[in-house]
């Protein structure tokens, strides 16, 4: 059976829930392999072979994360013409769609990105043109090179023997132009990643800049909090929370708009959401054309009570 290459985001060694999403989408196209840049390869090792990953290639270089991702690209290339891939599946991240471009152009193949799912073939689907379209595209040239979003698919566990391979590469002086001078851990809310979350509450202008019932919502349903353009330009909220065109793209099992009109960028970040929910005082909101389930009404009411009675259901 032809191998798929995963490249694994992990937070040394702690693999993330993309990453399984992304073994169960290869395992439909081929054998999965991992792809572990940095160390953390034997820390990774259990869960990634619970998820299917028959060898776990380890690049254990300082180098993987001394720099930016040029190594990483050019590692990843070497390793494409090595073993003949039937396609390299790689996290939707910033860094994850920079690795894969450069390695769609070093291995001359085609790209395609922000894939919602993967079927054989590989076809994947698309959410296009600020979320009007969806569409299903297959790479014709090279190997295929395909970065999916995260809650595509639910993780299946596949158990197989996850062999450690340990491999080293040549990585050119171009390649180490841009060097890591400093890390800092980003502070944590205890609320799950945004982009990674199931399920999403965000806020927007109609919150007035109080965001305490939508945190409250959040936390009692145990979801990240994203915010609209225009609570973020108005200073309300953090810009690493935005969802829309100019921020983060989402794609909760749940996501609930509050306060939001729905504003076209916006909707470009969240409209592949299998389920949205949205509160608006406005009954004539963009948002409401949109959604599963409307509720017009105030926020600042609406959330306290559906806070309380989740809360009562619970306990």
């Amino acid at each position: 059976m032809t191998e798929v290459l995963v490249v694994v985001d992990h937070v040394d060694g702690a693999v993330t829930k993309p990453t399984l999403e992304l073994l169960t989408l290869a395992a439909r196209l081929g054998e999965p392999s991992a792809v572990v840049f940095g160390a953390g390869a034997d820390t990774a090792k259990e869960k990634l072979a619970e998820f299917g990953a028959a060898k776990i290639y380890s690049y254990d270089d300082a180098v993987f994360t001394d720099y930016l991702v040029a190594p990483k690209a050019e590692a990843l290339a070497a390793l494409v013409g090595e073993v003949s891939p039937a396609a390299v599946l790689v996290p939707s991240t910033t860094e994850g769609k920079e690795v894969a471009a450069r390695v769609a152009l070093k291995t001359d193949s085609g790209i395609i990105t922000d894939a919602v799912d993967v079927e054989a073939g590989p076809v994947t689907t698309q959410s296009v043109f600020a979320g009007n379209y969806t569409v299903t595209a297959k790479v014709t040239k090279g190997t295929p090179v395909i970065t999916v979003k995260p809650n595509s698919t639910t993780p299946q566990a596949a158990p197989a023997a996850g062999e450690v391979v340990a491999k080293t590469a040549d990585v050119s002086d171009a390649a180490k132009a841009a060097k890591v001078t400093e890390r800092k851990p980003r502070e944590k809310s205890g609320r799950p990643e945004l982009a990674e979350a199931a399920i999403v509450v965000s806020g927007g202008r109609g919150t007035g800049g109080d965001f305490s019932e939508v945190e409250a919502l959040a936390d009692v349903l145990g979801a990240a909090v994203g915010a609209s353009r225009a609570a973020v330009d108005s200073g309300w909220y953090p810009h690493t929370f935005q969802v829309g065109q100019t921020g983060k793209t989402v794609s909760p099992q749940l996501y609930v708009a509050n306060g939001i009109s729905g504003a076209i960028q916006h909707r470009a970040g969240m409209q592949t959401s299998k389920t949205i929910v949205a509160v608006n005082k406005d009954d004539e909101a963009p948002i409401f054309e949109l959604v599963d389930f409307g509720v017009v009404g105030d926020l600042k009411t609406v959330l306290p009570q559906a806070t309380e009675e989740i809360t009562k259901r619970k306990g």
